[in-house]
């Protein structure tokens, strides 16, 4: 199998605005996606209007997973094969500065380009357990399990890591020497 590219390798993702914390590391990558609960999904609907949607998600390997219902347009275009974009962002911690100018967050923010495939039959059921499992660890044992209604009702997304970044944003206040 061909090694995935670093995140920030591809045009698209390299990062622009404060290149100095753009991470390349694939397994820092790892470490945000499973440390968050939940991202945005975002993409333009066939008039290019925007729209962004929080999922509760999981990161499976070299891919993100996610649902959502059948009926949402969002997950309507996704699976028709429309671009999209995942974003997680972990806050660490606000950084208070003497201006409010000089103030931030410390940080962790991931974002996915690409497109996403439906996953159907034991794929799906395996996705929805391991979004379960990376919300609720050890809940998927105690359920009742998806009804073949849910099931139906339930759209199971894919969306490989192929082209990804990364930024990190830490350390303390850079206060202007006037200031101080």
């Amino acid at each position: 199998m061909t090694p995935l590219p670093d995140p920030g390798s591809s045009p698209r993702t390299r990062v622009r605005r404060l290149p100095d914390q753009a991470v390349n590391d694939r397994s820092a990558l790892y470490r945000v996606l499973d440390a968050g609960l939940v991202g945005h999904l975002a993409l333009a609907d066939e008039t290019g209007q925007p729209y962004a949607v929080p999922v509760a998600y999981a990161r499976r390997d070299e891919t993100v997973l996610f649902h959502g219902s059948t009926a949402s347009r969002l997950f309507r275009l996704c699976a028709a094969g429309s671009p999209a974009c995942f974003t997680v962002t972990l806050l660490d911690g606000l950084v208070l500065a003497r201006s409010a100018f000089a103030s931030s967050m410390n940080y962790r923010s991931a974002m996915v380009l690409g497109h996403c495939a439906v996953l159907h039959g034991q794929a799906k059921r395996t996705a929805l357990e391991r979004i379960s499992e990376h919300l609720m660890p050890g809940r998927w044992k105690e359920i009742r399990q998806p009804s073949a209604q849910e099931l139906r009702a339930t759209a199971v997304l894919e969306l490989p890591l192929r082209e990804c970044s990364l930024k990190v944003s830490e350390g303390g206040p850079e206060d202007e020497d006037q200031d101080v």
